[in-house]
């Protein structure tokens, strides 16, 4: 196969940041997706309604001239949000859910949960809403090869126990054990897949005894094991794990810095990546249902109208970008991808 034409995707779980550093990253993505739902966790955080429409606006007036792209927005679920948000959010017509940050989890959850029944009321108001809730699965306080199956333990599995309609979306799964979780759950429960965590092991944060900042995400990678269970859910068919890039741009000084954030840019490569997957595992011909269709499903929004093609043509990935007064670096920079857009 030379091109491969399918209906134009989404990507379920992207970050964009704001000002000049949105304006470097948002055409990335508005030429590979015709939608996306973006991630609240700015400085300060989108935690109400209102913010996100304003940021919603901000994100369009960045797009580059004639593209075609929607964002929808998550809010920032905190220990103070109003029961009232929820309606708010659910009526605004650009809100797909909130966002569930265990607190000190990751990149910018200072203000995340800390103890889940706080957020209960919200939950419940939820439910009764059809309001989805997107996880960040991890426990910051136990080892990092642990912190899927902690919070699943200990966090997500009593609050669906508890919540029998709460819809949930387990963002960025990384693990064998999250991925039998979503399965169990099904219908009210899915995931997102990232390309990072299809494409690497943990092994793959140090070269030649050297760590590869630029490589580090949270959640971390996991075993070999674990990479191989991820691709078998994107390839298998299966309508509960379909596309969210996780693509979370960052300075390239700052990760290349003590104390360097998590986070991968994709958003450049993210769909010839997603292609590479598949192609490796002989599944090439599903990757349309995984990037267009059951994303859009789970959400109860139509299907994109557009196509978009891909080339089969070996490139070089750059080896870094422009990011506002900085750069950054994008994953798999400077090495070999084996498709690119038409």
């Amino acid at each position: 196969m030379s091109t491969l034409t399918i209906t134009r995707p989404d990507d379920w779980h992207l970050h964009l940041r704001d000002g000049a550093q949105l304006a470097a990253v948002v055409g990335d993505s508005a030429r590979r997706f015709a939608r996306a739902l973006v991630m609240p966790n700015l400085d300060p955080p989108v935690t109400e309604t209102d913010q996100a429409l304003r940021y919603r606006q901000r994100i369009v007036e960045a797009l580059p001239a004639e593209a075609a792209f929607e964002p929808w927005l998550s809010l920032y679920l905190t220990e103070e949000t109003p029961v009232t948000e929820v309606a708010r959010a659910r009526d605004s017509g650009a809100i797909l859910g909130m966002k569930y940050y265990p607190a000190g989890a990751t990149t910018g959850s200072a203000r995340g949960v800390g103890k889940p029944e706080r957020v209960y009321p919200v939950l419940e108001a939820m439910q009764e809403r059809g309001l989805p809730l997107q996880v960040h699965a991890e426990l910051p306080d136990v080892d990092v090869g642990s912190r899927e199956e902690a919070f699943i333990d200990r966090v997500l599995d009593p609050m669906l126990r508890r919540l029998e309609g709460l819809q949930v979306v387990f963002e960025h799964v990384s693990t064998r054990v999250g991925v039998d979780f979503v399965r169990g759950g099904v219908p009210r429960v899915a995931a997102t897949l990232t390309p990072q965590h299809l494409l690497h092991a943990r092994g793959d944060l140090f070269r030649c005894g050297k760590l590869r900042p630029h490589n580090y995400c949270l959640p971390m990678p996991g075993t070999e094991d674990d990479r191989r269970a991820l691709v078998a859910a994107a390839t298998g068919g299966e309508a509960c794990f379909f596309l969210g890039t996780d693509s979370a741009p960052h300075p390239r000084r700052t990760k290349e810095s003590d104390g360097a954030p998590a986070g991968v840019y994709s958003a450049c490569a993210a769909l010839e990546l997603y292609a590479e997957v598949f192609e490796t595992a002989g599944r090439l011909d599903r990757l349309e249902a995984f990037a267009s269709s059951y994303g859009a499903r789970f959400y109860r929004l139509p299907r994109n109208r557009g196509r978009i093609t891909l080339e089969r043509f070996d490139w070089t990935l750059p080896a870094e970008l422009p990011y506002g007064e900085d750069s950054l670096v994008p994953l798999r920079a400077g090495e070999r991808c084996r498709w690119r857009l038409a």
